[in-house]
């Protein structure tokens, strides 16, 4: 909070979680809405009416009645209680002790062991089948920090395995979510990043990447302020080199989003897809307009963070780039990839912070042309 940053964590005590979740639930004034990076990333997606959606983990009574009609829930996929992810939200300058946001944000915790322990994903990847998707997302893998070492390293393998079983030909988006476990994430990295052919993250998971994986600049301890557009484009440029797709390298990733409060970043290998620049435009605005809750951006009630002009690079001879108001998406090149930069209008006074980074993906996603290369 002090750093306004967001953040995930498991809850370990089970009963102390659940008697929180129940007084939190029964309170007059509570308000429940879709959780789960999948679920509102699909819920996102499914408000386009010519677009269906299949979603598979544990969707309780609560979630199966609150989702659009467009997504469809396999029978195996229903359970008896729902799963419940608790949101502190906070506004800038909202004040806890000796601490002040200094913008709005959310802590977000849960004892979630059915996402944790990945228990739908045979489920679903058996479900493509007959559902033939053009597009698979998937997320949770942070939640299996609640589970013992040994469950996570078999549990990933089996990831992987379900990964390699989706029909070649339809790409597979991965939504990444706060962690603390470097190892987890280190394994992430190395067996799940090849298998996925793309990736949504925020600044902090970013960090975290690098740091976890002797990436670029993994000896900052965290962002002061702004983060770096030449660092953070150093990182994203290093995740597709080090692990993306190439000549040499059997992997399927080709595009990161990233998204952070002032801006977002969309860097795609050259040649497997298209109509980025619409992508990232998109998702920027869907920052603005749904922290806002209003249907077009409020230029009243936005305001521009993003830095005027920046480095693209700091690891090697970056160019200078100047941010034109009239184009405001910036394009630029290294060793065949490809980045689109825009700034982000962002929310001064803001509804809801949750759930923010999952339609700013579903957004890129929709706009995101992809060129199959087989």
């Amino acid at each position: 909070m002090g750093k306004g940053a967001a953040a995930e964590r498991f809850f370990s005590d089970k009963e102390t979680f659940h008697d929180i979740a129940r007084i939190a639930s029964e309170f007059p004034g509570a308000q429940h809405y879709v959780g789960g990076n999948a679920a509102l990333i699909g819920q996102k997606l499914a408000a386009n009416s010519d677009l269906k959606v299949l979603l598979c983990g544990p969707v309780g009574p609560k979630l199966h009645e609150l989702l659009d009609d467009n997504v469809f829930v396999p029978p195996e996929s229903l359970q008896e209680v729902d799963e419940f992810h608790l949101i502190l939200e906070y506004q800038a300058g909202e004040e806890w002790g000796q601490l002040k946001a200094p913008h709005a944000n959310r802590f977000i915790f849960s004892h979630d062991l059915s996402n944790g322990a990945m228990n739908m994903l045979e489920v679903f990847v058996s479900s493509l089948e007959e559902f033939q998707p053009d597009l698979v997302v998937l997320s949770g893998l942070h939640m299996m920090e609640g589970q013992s070492k040994e469950l996570q390293r078999k549990r990933l393998l089996e990831v992987v395995t379900s990964i390699s079983d989706i029909p070649t030909g339809i790409p597979v988006h991965l939504e990444l979510a706060s962690m603390t476990n470097r190892e987890l994430m280190s394994s992430i990295v190395h067996q799940v990043f090849p298998a996925v052919t793309s990736l949504g993250l925020n600044e902090q998971e970013l960090l975290f990447l690098s740091q976890s994986a002797s990436g670029p600049h993994s000896s900052l301890s965290s962002w002061n302020g702004v983060p770096d557009v030449g660092m953070v484009s150093d990182i994203l440029f290093w995740i597709l080199k080090e692990h993306g797709r190439s000549k040499s390298r059997a992997s399927d990733l080709t595009r990161i989003h990233f998204h952070t409060l002032a801006y977002h970043i969309l860097a795609t290998v050259d040649g497997h897809w298209a109509n980025q620049l619409a992508a990232v435009a998109a998702g920027a605005r869907m920052a603005g307009t749904q922290a806002c809750a209003t249907e077009t951006i409020n230029a009243s009630r936005v305001s521009l963070r993003a830095p005027r002009e920046f480095m693209t690079s700091h690891s090697e001879a970056g160019s200078r780039i100047v941010v034109n108001p009239n184009k405001p998406v910036v394009e630029w090149h290294r060793e065949g990839i490809s980045f689109h930069f825009t700034p982000v209008l962002v929310c001064k006074d803001p509804i809801r912070t949750v759930g923010l980074g999952d339609a700013i993906s579903a957004e890129g996603l929709f706009y995101s042309e992809v060129h199959p290369h087989y």
